[in-house]
């Protein structure tokens, strides 16, 4: 046989031989394995173009079942479905008995799969259990999908995961590092039927929120929403912000160990008494007790770092460090529980969970369950807020700019049948490819002409600032907004001056340590487009790293001032003059590391 024409066959990977006739073969090796003769669990992919067979029977592919379907015929017939419905078999039943089969990845790429079985052709290899199955599990949970664009799918599938909610029934037996817990979780009134066999409305995230899709007065620009106040204080998106300080006894080789107790006055690194004023005798702070930044939690003191450090100035008491646990910059809270237990290593471990109130405010983000993210941007007043005829003041409004340019008109379709639902008391479905899907779009439109409401969704409503009526009518429904993480309460970081690093004397950086904002390249570049030459001396040189040093008029190297002497050296010229320059440390930094490699940089002093 010419050696073109040879199809190699590899399991998992390697190569175990040749066939003659492949189509043949993994005909065979796949009517063996609907008749149980062969694993379930093996995939076979014939590549004709590349010569190859792929068998795989490894572990980790990701499968999926699919109905197979034989002369032009799905093997899901009426009387096996209505055999399910009665429960006289079950699943396993139907892959046992080549009903239904599961393919991975590269087996996929030799099926034609049929999405309903009118699409069935002669060509079709298999037809989908469930047309929605084609989503993942959390697009899957969002309404009318299928109608929104797909990269807000992927944007959904962020958020749903960043939402605040029922996280866990025994949340206050828990002690995560940090979670959130919404007050009022709510059950959508449009969920999916994903939604609803996962058991996910046992744990709600979110909450049904009378959305209008209005401008106000400039507020809402862009993806900024704009909340009202009188929800915000019934409830709407607050939450409790969970976090968990843990510390221990560490023991050290030489027979030291940590203590937990109030570090004595003697301590090197005492912080001062009122810093200590909450903890009990213990050393640990007592329950229900209002915490700041700054505020001690746990108390403690350790050895020395260096044991010829350890005795004290009259050589008998031991010297002790603190090294105490504080709460950290920008947070406070009230003290919600304390564990006391041992850690693997029998030591004593002690963990305090701090909990902290988040009503929202300005700069929270909310989202709803089709990508539409927002900041809020402004918190208004009942009274301002835009009403209709019925007195139905909304509690979040939208800028109706966000939804057609992203293409999510499933958040219109959603508003629309959450309307209906909150009006007829019912939740409704809104499964993705529902076969009756525009129909009932139209059902819930008489749905809401039945009770008095426009079919169409729309109000007319009024200014609440001036009273007049608006000249067009506003679009209005109840959409499922979750409150997000991103919060302005944990992200808000000032600093005027403060630590700077040792090797850079530059500001440090990341809110934990105080430290300042980047002003980067491109920032500088802003500046020098203005011509603003001063402010970016400031930023970059007088608010940063500046520093005086002498340089040599001779040599161009850089002197120092000896205390001593009580006059300026130069290593390299002994009697020379200097002048004093100001540079930025980070570049005297770069001129040492330049020595350090045997060249000697030179500065050019003009006058």
């Amino acid at each position: 046989m010419p050696k073109e024409k040879i199809t190699h066959v590899y399991l998992n990977g390697r190569d175990i031989g040749y066939v003659d006739d492949p189509v043949k073969f993994v005909k065979e090796v796949r009517e063996s394995r609907r008749k149980g003769m062969v694993s379930g669990e093996v995939n076979i992919a014939h590549y004709e173009k590349q010569h190859y067979v792929n068998i795989n029977s490894d572990r980790g592919r990701l499968r999926k079942p699919y109905v197979i379907v034989e002369q032009k015929q799905s093997k899901l017939t009426p009387e096996v479905i209505e055999k399910l419905k009665n429960k006289e078999i079950n699943f396993n039943y139907l892959f046992r008995n080549g009903i239904v089969e599961y393919l991975d990845a590269e087996e996929e790429e030799n099926a034609l799969v049929a999405f309903k079985e009118k699409d069935i052709t002669d060509a079709t290899t298999h037809l989908e259990v469930d047309i929605a199955s084609i989503f993942g599990f959390t697009v899957s949970t969002s309404p009318y999908p299928e109608h929104n664009s797909i990269a807000r799918q992927a944007m959904l599938s962020n958020f749903i995961k960043q939402s605040q909610g029922l996280f866990a029934i025994n949340f206050n037996q828990r002690f995560d590092s940090r979670s959130y817990l919404l007050f009022y979780p709510q059950v959508p009134i449009v969920s999916t039927v994903s939604y609803r066999k996962t058991g996910i409305q046992k744990h709600p995230s979110g909450q049904n929120l009378v959305v209008a899709l209005s401008t106000y007065y400039g507020y809402n620009m862009q993806d900024a929403v704009v909340l009202n106040r009188a929800s915000v204080e019934r409830g709407v998106g607050r939450s409790l912000f969970y976090k968990t300080y843990s510390d221990e006894e560490r023991r050290y080789p030489g027979g030291q160990r940590d203590r937990l107790k109030v570090p004595p006055a003697t301590a090197e690194g005492y912080m001062g008494e009122h810093f200590y004023s909450k903890l009990s005798d213990d050393g640990i702070i007592e329950p229900e007790m209002d915490v700041e930044e700054g505020d001690v939690l746990i108390g403690k003191v350790s050895p020395p770092r260096f044991l010829e450090e350890n005795m004290g100035p009259s050589g008998i008491e031991e010297k002790v460090r603190d090294d105490s646990t504080v709460l950290k910059t920008g947070e406070r809270g009230i003290v919600d529980s304390i564990v006391i237990t041992e850690s693997p290593g029998a030591t004593k471990l002690v963990k305090i969970r701090v909990r902290g109130l988040r009503v929202p405010e300005n700069g929270d983000k909310f989202a709803s369950r089709h990508g539409q993210k927002g900041v809020t941007a402004l918190i208004v007043p009942p009274e301002d807020m835009p009403f209709t005829d019925s007195g139905i003041v909304p509690d979040l409004l939208l800028n109706p700019h966000s939804v057609p340019s992203r293409m999510t008109f499933g958040h219109l379709l959603e508003e629309l049948a959450g309307k209906a639902g909150s009006v007829k008391g019912q939740t409704i479905d809104g499964t993705a490819f529902a076969e009756d899907g525009v129909e009932r779009m139209t059902e819930y439109g008489h749905m809401l002409e039945e009770n008095g409401f426009d079919k169409y969704g729309e109000e007319e409503m009024y200014d609440g600032i001036t009273g007049l009526k608006f000249r067009a009518k506003v679009f209005s429904g109840v959409v499922y907004y979750n409150r997000l993480y991103h919060m302005v309460s944990n992200k808000i970081q000032v600093r005027s001056r403060g630590k700077v690093q040792i090797l850079t004397h530059q500001p440090t950086e990341g809110k934990a340590r105080q430290g300042a904002l980047r002003f980067g390249e491109m920032e500088r570049d802003a500046l020098i487009g203005y011509g603003a030459s001063l402010l970016l001396k400031e930023r970059l040189l007088d608010q940063s790293d500046k520093t005086t040093v002498l340089i040599c008029k001779e040599c161009g190297n850089i002197g120092y001032y000896d205390h001593v002497k009580k006059a300026n050296v130069c290593v390299i010229d002994k009697g020379s003059s200097f002048v004093e320059v100001e540079i930025s440390y980070a570049f005297k930094v770069l001129l040492d590391e330049i020595k350090s490699l045997h060249i000697m940089p030179r500065l050019r002093i003009k006058e």
